[in-house]
């Protein structure tokens, strides 16, 4: 691939992570005799940074309710990439207009287009052809928001873009590589006062919505432990020339750490009442080994062996442990390169119970209080029929009221539910469900993980990107 603007900013973005990584590892090792201070300061990452004059907190922020909700798509795709998945989705709620597609091939974007057309009779802006589009693209003013589905390094100027030009900006995971990043999608969306929303869909996952309906009505009492992971073999994409898999594949030989949290976070944070009550600490981060991929590629000799010379230094495993605030723990962990089957975990403990998903199982220390077979399960897994009366209880109201629109959607219908609730919020003019701070938070680990497997597995700070407010802060409710 020759060089561009799109090579650059990746290749910046990592290679200057991956500087700072290998100077606090450095500093650790003694070998290039950088001092224990400047180890100190590598650390000091994980500092809560003051809020700038003038801008103001986004965690309840509200904004005009608006008849349709005019969308943009940027990376519109092929018919079966992620930017016209969620394209579709957002047409499937009905409460969008798609008004602008972009995408770097134009092609592609016109593909968008005619999706567009079919569905609704109205053809949209289309941009595309160079690697500036975009920008003509949220200038335009019958957006409200812009859904931003492009390679990971895009995501921070895209959304940024997109809030300075008055938009809400909806972002693919994870929103950021970096912290610095991190704080800038925290900053715009306070200084412009615009939502900056991760799509996290695994937070509206059946599962998902379940458990956090039982957190809420105190089913597992003091919550004190939770467990999450993002596990998918997913060694056959990372090779696939032309896709996600060509720039997914480079942090492997950038970065040791874990590369894609929030899959597995989002919905424990949410479970928590991470920046809603409770709020990340610190955290300590373990690699296992590289091996998988490396076996993989003398395997299989993908592409006619042009990956030979890559070396990669991701570890198959990574392990990272986060400490709260309120002194809870949880279980983090990365592999997309062993032989194993899909999981996210998905488990939660408290003094009344613990759920584990894939499969979904429940042990509850007082069965009886919710009328079940066994009154004290604590041993064992309870059996399908209180499983299933269990369902009936504490299904989410989101998944009840949007179960039929849902089916045929993406990843089992949780991306049309997830849609559809963002929508609705930036239609209704409230808050939605998570928000530039959730992106931020989450989307950190990347980095934070990075640097303590870069420094030995030192505990390294996460920041407070809500500055205090999580103190004060509700946790997520029950959507009614």
């Amino acid at each position: 691939m020759s060089t561009s603007r799109r090579d650059f900013l990746r290749n910046t973005a990592i290679a200057g992570l991956g500087m700072g990584l290998f100077g606090a590892a450095s500093a650790q090792a003694g070998k290039y005799g950088v001092s224990s201070s400047a180890q100190s300061d590598k650390l000091d990452i994980g500092a809560t940074r003051p809020r700038p004059a003038g801008q103001k907190p986004v965690h309840d922020l509200t904004t005009k309710p608006l008849e349709k909700v005019r969308v943009a798509i940027l990376g519109g795709g092929h018919p079966g990439g992620r930017g016209t998945s969620l394209m579709r989705d957002a047409l499937h709620t009905k409460l969008v207009e798609v008004t602008a597609v972009c995408d770097l091939r134009k092609e592609r974007a016109e593909m968008a287009a005619d999706i567009v057309m079919k569905a609704t009779g109205k053809s949209p802006a289309v941009y595309g052809g160079a690697e500036d589009s975009w920008e003509e693209l949220v200038k335009r003013d019958d957006i409200d928001v812009v859904i931003i589905a492009t390679p990971w390094e895009w995501h921070v100027p895209m959304a940024v873009g997109a809030m300075e030009a008055g938009k809400h900006a909806f972002v693919e995971v994870s929103a950021a590589v970096t912290v610095d990043d991190c704080w800038r999608l925290v900053d715009t969306s306070e200084r412009t006062q615009r939502h900056c929303v991760m799509l996290e869909n695994c937070c509206y996952g059946e599962n998902e919505l379940f458990v956090l309906n039982m957190a809420r009505n105190g089913v597992f009492g003091e919550l004190t432990h939770a467990e999450c992971a993002y596990i998918h073999d997913l060694r056959w994409m990372l090779y696939q020339l032309g896709t996600e898999g060509d720039w997914r594949r480079a942090y492997h030989h950038r970065l040791d750490g874990n590369l894609y949290p929030t899959h597995g976070l989002g919905p424990v944070a949410q479970y928590l009442g991470v920046n809603r009550g409770d709020q990340f600490k610190f955290l300590v981060s373990v690699s296992s080994p590289e091996a998988g991929l490396s076996a993989y590629r003398k395997k299989n000799n993908p592409n006619g062996g042009i990956h030979n010379e890559e070396k990669y230094i991701c570890g198959d495993m990574n392990t990272t442990i986060i400490k709260t605030e309120l002194g809870r723990s949880i279980m983090l962990q990365h592999d997309v390169i062993s032989p194993r089957p899909y999981s996210r975990i998905n488990a939660l403990s408290g003094t009344g119970g613990t759920f584990f998903d894939y499969p979904a199982r429940l042990a509850l220390d007082d069965g009886k209080k919710y009328g079940l077979a066994v009154p004290h399960g604590s041993h064992s897994w309870l059996e399908d029929a209180d499983m299933k009366k269990m369902r009936e209880m504490f299904t989410h109201p989101l998944i009840n009221r949007l179960k039929e629109a849902s089916k045929g959607a993406g990843h089992g219908g949780m991306d049309f539910v997830m849609m559809y609730r963002h929508l609705e919020c930036i239609k209704n003019g409230t808050t939605p469900d998570s928000t530039a701070y959730d992106a931020a938070s989450w989307s950190s680990i990347l980095e934070l993980s990075a640097r303590s497997v870069g420094t030995g597995s030192c505990p390294v700070n996460i920041p407070d990107f809500t500055r205090g407010l999580w103190k004060t802060m509700q946790p997520l409710g029950i959507i009614a």
